[in-house]
């Protein structure tokens, strides 16, 4: 935990906070706080600053707080993914929160498992939890929009031209026209497949949308990795 990230139910005054549960075991426990110390705070969709501890033990602590600066300049980017295996959303929801996207659509493919869409972990509370872990790491407040989509054809007909305006859409796929492009400073609607990528037909459609084609090269990486490799070369 980077960043001591606040709710608005912490505060019992404008600049005071109490904190239970598993950021007070993490000060406890992890950073060996006490009375004093000073920790780099936020509020949840606010801003930065620092908390110093007033008061500390095993069932609460009472910090004074003081918020003056911005968060993070977020990515210009917005996500569109493939929903992956279960198992990844927890790593990936952090993930994105902590690069600094803001936007991501979960959709359906072909390849996409309908078992998936039934995992506990997409259910709103759990969603927000990982965000949440994802801000911590990264120093970042605002909290990113994940919406989800389970039908591929109607999204990409009626909804992506519109999320894609002005903006350079991209998608990747292993078989890809060109290498991924690097450091670019634009506005990017990035489209990822489930592992072993979009069928040809989900392909053709993003293109059909204006989307290039890229790719990382012959190796197929599993989503997990390929989301910040992507992310890095795009904003290098």
């Amino acid at each position: 935990m980077n960043l001591l990230l606040l709710e608005n139910r912490d505060f019992t005054a404008e600049n005071r906070v109490q904190i239970t549960g598993r950021r007070l075991k993490h000060l406890s426990e992890i950073h060996n706080a006490s009375e004093g110390d000073t920790l780099k705070a936020g509020k949840i969709n606010g801003k930065v600053g620092k908390a110093t501890i007033l008061k500390i033990d095993t069932q609460s602590a009472e910090l004074e707080v003081i918020l003056t600066e911005q968060p993070p300049v977020p990515l210009p980017l917005t996500l569109i993914l493939a929903l992956p295996r279960p198992k990844m959303l927890r790593r990936i929801f952090q993930t994105i929160a902590t690069m600094g996207v803001k936007k991501l659509y979960l959709i359906n493919t072909w390849r996409v498992e309908k078992s998936y869409w039934q995992t506990p972990w997409l259910e709103e509370a759990a969603i927000r939890e990982q965000l949440i872990l994802g801000l911590e790491q990264g120093c970042d407040t605002q909290l990113p929009d994940v919406i989800i989509n389970k039908r591929f054809k109607p999204f990409v007909e009626d909804e992506l031209a519109n999320i894609a305006a002005n903006t350079l859409p991209l998608v990747a796929h292993p078989s890809g026209e060109m290498p991924c492009p690097l450091g670019l400073d634009q506005a990017i609607t990035l489209a990822i497949g489930p592992e072993g990528g979009f069928i040809d037909y989900e392909v053709e459609k993003f293109i059909e949308l204006g989307f290039q084609s890229i790719t990382l090269g012959s190796r197929i990486l599993r989503v997990e990795t390929a989301i910040p490799v992507l992310l890095s070369k795009l904003y290098s």
